[in-house]
Formats: structure tokens, C-alpha cells, sequence
């Protein structure tokens, strides 16, 4: 499958829905275990991401996606805002020269993106952050395309995966912001951040549909 310009903002566009949809979700997530502000950042990023894609003249794919990145890193320069961003502008640096994505591109992207957000925030697999939701969806998605499935079966076991990280970040102690002064306090709660992972794999998940 050959997946140009449009479907990068129907993507984007989708993840934008997607945080508009929970944007309460995630306020009241992150007001119990963080400052509140999560589900604000996410919508006006993504708001701003869905603008700026849709208004660039750039055919690079790879560095649209960069400029991307860094335009929600100006709108939103939290510490989340700032994690996202960071994928966006690996995955894109990773994608530099490409105008047309085929089904690896596709899988490069998000191994891309998780290694941005690890390399940003120092963060891995199991530190019960960002990358809990959006490492195990990429990880699912490499698998199943190098298994000569489908995009489409490869984004459903990756949103598949990504919920699965999710699920289980209510058994993980935190390392990273306010949440670790909590402790065992948010054992049996979904971390934020994780659930905006799944969030950005669902929204890309959506735009091939």
C-alpha cells in the first residue's frame, strides 16, 4: 500500500478527534496523578498539528513530519507536548526524502517515534510513561507487517497491543514527574500518558479506514 501526504492529515486530523473526544478523560487522569492539564495540551496540540499539515506546501513526507513535530512543540511545551513532539520529529527525520509511505515506512514511522519520545525523556518500556502505549503497538505492528500481513490487520493488532500496554501500566510504579511521588497510590489506575499513546496508534489506525 502506497500512503501519500492525504493520509498523514487524515491521521492527524483523527488523533485531533481523538483528544478532543477524551479530553476530559485525560484531564481527569492526570488530575489525579499530575497537574491537570493533560487533555488541554493534547487537543490544542493535535488542533495545531491537523492546522499546520494542512496548510504546508512540503511534499518530503518526512520533513513535513518534522516541522510538525516542532510546531507542537511551540504550541504546547509541556512536558507531554514535548514528548510528542520529540516522536514526531524522529519519525520524520526517519522518513527525510520520502513522498509516498509504503507499508514498512508505515512500521519505520512508529519505531521512529517511540525512539524519539525514549531518547527525549529517558524513559523505556515499563517506566510507566508515553512509551508503555506506544511501544508495544509499534513493536505489533513491525511484527505483523514483517509477517506479510495486511496494513490493516497490522494497525488492529497494534491498537490491540497498545490498549494491552495501557492495561497494564496499572501495575507499574512510576519513575518519571509527579506521579512518582504518589508511589503505590496509582496501582490500579491507567497512566495518562500511556493512554495518549493508544490514542495516537487509534487515530492512524482510523485515517486508513
Amino acid at each position: 500500500m502506497s500512503l501519500g501526504k492525504e493520509y498523514l492529515q487524515q491521521a492527524i486530523a483523527a488523533c485531533s478527534a481523538l483528544m478532543e473526544e477524551n479530553k476530559q478523560y485525560l484531564i481527569d487522569l492526570d488530575s489525579a496523578l499530575g497537574d491537570g492539564d493533560l487533555g488541554l495540551t493534547m487537543t490544542a496540540g493535535f488542533a495545531e498539528a491537523s492546522s499546520f499539515i494542512n496548510g504546508s506546501s512540503e511534499t518530503d513526507l518526512g520533513k513535513l513530519i518534522m516541522q510538525m513535530g516542532m510546531a507542537i512543540s511551540r504550541k504546547v511545551p509541556s512536558t507531554m507536548g514535548t514528548l510528542v513532539a520529540s516522536g514526531f520529529m524522529g519519525a520524520g527525520k526517519a522518513l527525510k526524502g520520502k513522498e509516498a509511505l509504503d507499508d514498512a515506512d508505515i512500521a519505520a514511522f512508529f519505531e521512529a517515534f517511540v525512539q524519539g519520545v525514549m531518547n527525549r525523556g529517558k524513559a523505556a518500556p515499563g517506566d510507566r510513561t508515553l512509551v508503555d502505549g506506544i511501544h508495544p503497538a509499534a513493536e505489533a505492528l513491525k511484527g505483523a507487517i514483517s509477517a506479510g500481513k495486511s496494513l490493516q490487520d497490522a494497525f488492529a493488532e497494534a491498537v490491540a497491543a497498545a490498549k494491552d500496554g495501557v492495561e497494564r501500566t496499572k501495575q507499574m510504579l512510576p519513575k518519571f514527574g509527579r506521579a512518582a511521588y504518589y508511589g503505590e497510590q496509582v496501582l490500579g489506575k491507567e497512566d495518562q500518558g500511556a493512554v495518549v499513546g493508544s490514542l495516537i496508534i487509534t487515530g492512524f489506525s482510523k485515517a486508513l479506514a
